[in-house]
């Protein structure tokens, strides 16, 4: 009987869980001088480098659907970071654009990164080592997950 297979420090997917939680969790000093949660700082990220997109494409790029992505999009609306209008071209697209404050909480957010880097004891080339693994895993659970969809 295997019973080496159900032990947690086994599981994989246990150990990107909990990585991700201890992660978040070193975000939350910053996030709070920029006052947004972690969620919403993923779709500022998105913004910051795209400027306007559609709810789908936020969704996409961040692995979410847009009943999770629409009350993140109403609270930063409500906080003046940015607007939210349906497209002339398509009623049924709606478009989110950077406020002037939105865009100026960019620049307080530029030293996040660098930040979490140190805060992680991190070298650059280990941490650009684990984003690539990181990167490569997810492109191939996704692939396999969309082939699943499809079935």
């Amino acid at each position: 009987m295997q019973t080496d297979a159900l032990k947690l420090d086994n599981q994989l997917c246990f150990a990107i869980y909990a990585c991700s939680r201890e992660i978040t969790k070193m975000y939350q000093p910053y996030l709070e001088v920029l006052g947004v949660t972690y969620s919403q700082y993923l779709v500022m990220m998105v913004l910051w480098e795209r400027e306007e997109c559609t709810v789908k494409e936020i969704g996409e790029a961040l692995y979410l659907d847009s009943g999770t992505l629409t009350p993140l999009l109403k609270r930063l609306q409500s906080a003046g970071l940015i607007h939210r209008e349906r497209s002339a071209q398509d009623e049924r697209k709606v478009l989110i654009t950077l406020t002037d404050s939105g865009k100026e909480l960019r620049n307080k957010a530029l030293s996040i990164p660098d930040s979490i880097q140190g805060d992680a004891c991190l070298s650059s080339t280990e941490f650009e080592s684990l984003l690539g693994q990181f990167k490569g895993l997810l492109q191939k659970v996704h692939e396999t997950n969309m082939k699943e969809a499809r079935k």
